[in-house]
């Protein structure tokens, strides 16, 4: 559980994002970044009680300005990634910190070049174990349905008039909840995470085994 005092300095910073700003109030933002990284820490030792977590990562407040015509100097937001014991379990989660715009996220965000073909390659042989995961109705009022970014026509040597080519042409296979900032503060907070954590298992199982073996289903894995 964190406390409230994360949205009123993030909601500080979104009013104040400068650097003079950001410089005088420095204490603040220390305080509030020790929290968050308890906070998250908690959370990993809470994960690795449901799942297996090899390393997880807090992203830095300061944005990357170098090539953005967004030129605000910090991030409004506090995330951080969580990462599966490769290289037999895939996948990841992240949780976002923003007033009123927290979410969690879990799946695939950016699959290699390798991983995304083999994935493409499975659901143009056969999606319907998948899409039985994701369509079931105790998985959908956990998770919603399956989002992430998408070519507007079929990936090249795949035909754009395949049956599954709306799954095919992702380039991203993610899923997201919405979080209230009163359910960040709960007590049951945890519980919440637990609850949606143990219901992504059945797409991350599928997942991971189908990047473990080839397309005749023999393991990859040494």
């Amino acid at each position: 559980m964190i406390s409230k005092n994360i949205f009123t300095f993030l909601n500080a910073l979104k009013n104040n994002n400068e650097r003079q700003w950001f410089k005088e109030n420095i204490s603040t933002f220390r305080t509030a970044e020790s929290e968050v990284k308890l906070f998250y820490s908690q959370l990993y030792d809470q994960l690795n009680q449901l799942d297996s977590i090899d390393n997880f990562k807090v992203f830095r407040i300061y944005r990357d300005i170098r090539f953005s015509k967004n030129k605000t100097p910090y991030k409004t937001h506090f995330g951080m990634a969580f990462h599966r014991e490769k290289p037999a379990l895939r996948g990841g989660y992240y949780i976002h910190i923003e007033p009123n715009n927290s979410f969690l996220g879990v799946g695939f965000w950016g699959p290699s070049p390798k991983d995304l073909y083999r994935i493409r390659k499975e659901l143009e042989a056969d999606a319907d174990e998948l899409r039985e995961i994701i369509n079931k109705p105790t998985f959908k009022k956990y998770w919603g349905i399956l989002k992430g970014d998408e070519l507007k026509t079929a990936p090249k040597g795949f035909n754009k008039t395949h049956a599954n080519i709306d799954l095919i042409k992702k380039k991203q296979y993610t899923f997201y909840k919405e979080i209230t900032d009163e359910e960040l503060v709960s007590d049951d907070f945890s519980v919440l995470l637990e609850d949606h954590f143990k219901h992504i298992r059945p797409y991350f199982d599928y997942m991971s085994n189908l990047l473990t073996t080839n397309l005749n289903g023999e393991s990859l894995l040494s």
